[in-house]
């Protein structure tokens, strides 16, 4: 008897586990395909620098979705210097999304705020 109620409470617990694991996937699924594209879509572009901790904190929210963003990279690959496309375009400071009307966000930019400018729906 003892040894079936052991036995059932260890069962139950890996149930829990395996719940709570499943759980903890789908909440912290890093999925924004479809917002990544939106943005896309709408014209946005990002601008940023390898070497820059906010550009990889703001393409890190998107996860596997960043490859739909319109991404530019200003530094040149010895980190030295800035990329033609970018000194051409005026780009100052990273990470910096350019609408589709030329209004530009500097810094770090939330999902929410990344919405309201684009009209893309954060799911």
């Amino acid at each position: 008897m003892i040894l079936l109620q052991k036995n059932y409470l260890m069962l139950i617990g890996i149930s829990l586990s395996l719940l709570g694991l499943t759980a903890f996937i789908f909440l912290t699924s890093n999925n924004h395909d479809d917002f990544a594209k939106c943005l896309n879509e709408k014209g946005l572009k990002l601008y940023g620098a390898f070497w820059c901790p906010h550009c990889q904190e703001q393409k890190q929210m998107f996860g596997s979705s960043q490859k739909y963003l319109n991404y530019v990279e200003c530094s040149t690959p010895d980190g030295k210097s800035q990329s033609e496309i970018c000194a051409s375009n005026n780009v100052t400071s990273y990470p910096t999304w350019e609408l589709s009307n030329g209004t530009r966000l500097v810094g770090e930019q939330t999902f929410e705020e990344l919405s309201i400018v684009s009209e893309c729906i954060v799911k």
